[in-house]
């Protein structure tokens, strides 16, 4: 695993910018024949639960999250200025990056559905576009995020959101870099998030509330704390809150 960081949102190389001049990314619908290869008991296809896994996939353990780890990939902890928790894990691979968080959901009921319809209304009410298509991991949406580019100009950042509904839990990945249009630099990131593990935990928590993550090896937050400069969304809520750059 390469460099371990906490603090700042990736600064992805080669990241994919549309422009009013022209449009960079495929219009059709993503490829889905991803080999995910994954050796699991009782599911198809992962993300997994704790108690769905019986594979020697070396992961490492962030409390709510057990992320699998790939050669050449680096992995940033976000950290919450206002309340020091660790609220997200993003993994940054040839420059492209996969931002993950768990939720609690309905033991019944999933939640992605009602999500992915708030963030497609959210980026649309905001400038943007949503496309929802099939993917790997079920339906997922395509964004085009709103953005000042450098020169000035206005122009969008292809976002894409993927979720998984599990047992009590619900899985979300932000996916961004070449990963969020090609579909060929995607699938390292794919099979990262087919592999990641989520333990829930007994503990009776509100749908959509925050599973509890921490440092790898399970060390304490540092203080004072860092200060991410994390996405200026929560797709758990009304969905993207897009700040455009003046």
């Amino acid at each position: 695993m390469g460099l371990f960081r906490r603090g700042a949102k990736p600064d992805v190389d080669d990241e994919v910018v549309e422009t009013q001049s022209g449009e960079v990314g495929p219009s059709d619908e993503p490829e889905t024949d991803v080999d995910l290869d994954v050796t699991t008991v009782g599911r198809p296809r992962g993300p997994w639960d704790a108690d769905d896994v019986d594979d020697e996939v070396v992961r490492v353990d962030l409390g709510a999250l057990r992320l699998p780890g790939v050669p050449g990939m680096e992995l940033r902890m976000e950290i919450d200025k206002a309340t020091n928790v660790v609220s997200a894990a993003t993994v940054l691979l040839d420059g492209s990056s996969l931002q993950v968080q768990a939720f609690a959901a309905p033991r019944t009921d999933g939640i992605w559905d009602e999500i992915r319809s708030e963030i497609a209304e959210s980026v649309t009410q905001q400038g943007g576009s949503a496309d929802d298509l099939p993917g790997p991991f079920g339906r997922e949406l395509l964004a085009r995020l709103p953005i000042r580019t450098p020169e000035g100009r206005t122009g969008h950042r292809p976002a894409r959101f993927i979720g998984t509904d599990g047992p009590r839990w619900f899985l979300r990945g932000v996916v961004t870099g070449k990963a969020a249009v090609e579909p060929e630099a995607a699938r390292a990131l794919e099979q990262v998030f087919s592999r990641i593990v989520v333990v829930r935990g007994t503990d009776a928590r509100p749908p959509r509330d925050l599973l509890p993550l921490s440092l790898p090896g399970g060390g304490p937050v540092p203080g004072p704390p860092v200060t991410p400069e994390v996405a200026t969304f929560d797709p758990l809520t009304r969905g993207p809150e897009i700040t455009e750059i003046r």
